[in-house]
């Protein structure tokens, strides 16, 4: 079976590829992205994984008038960080995939 990978070899390849992930999932883990929004009185921070871990509101943008436009706001930073997270993610793993021929592995970015 001229042309056929060697199954050891191809076992030895999968978990060099699985602990490659491991690593690069608990690097991102621990990286932040920042977004803010209403010229930067509501910021969001995200971590790699995705995850919000704070969010700081100008106290000048608090209304009680106006409920409305800081839930907006609020919900515009949060959106553009965890989108930033997720683009972040995407790159990295991408770098990581890049030049590997492994089923499946592009459908999961």
């Amino acid at each position: 079976m001229k042309g056929m990978p060697n199954m050891g070899q191809l076992l030895k390849q999968a978990q060099q590829f699985q602990s490659k992930m491991e690593q690069l999932q608990e690097e991102l883990n621990g990286r932040t992205v920042e977004a803010s929004a209403g010229g930067g009185m509501v910021t969001a921070v995200a971590t790699g994984k995705q995850e919000l871990i704070s969010i700081s509101i100008d106290p000048e943008v608090i209304d009680p008038g106006d409920v409305e436009m800081l839930q907006d706001l609020i919900m515009a930073a949060v959106n553009d960080a965890l989108n930033k997270a997720k683009a972040m993610t995407n790159e990295e793993m991408g770098k990581l995939t890049k030049g590997m021929n492994i089923p499946g592995i592009s459908g999961l970015m």
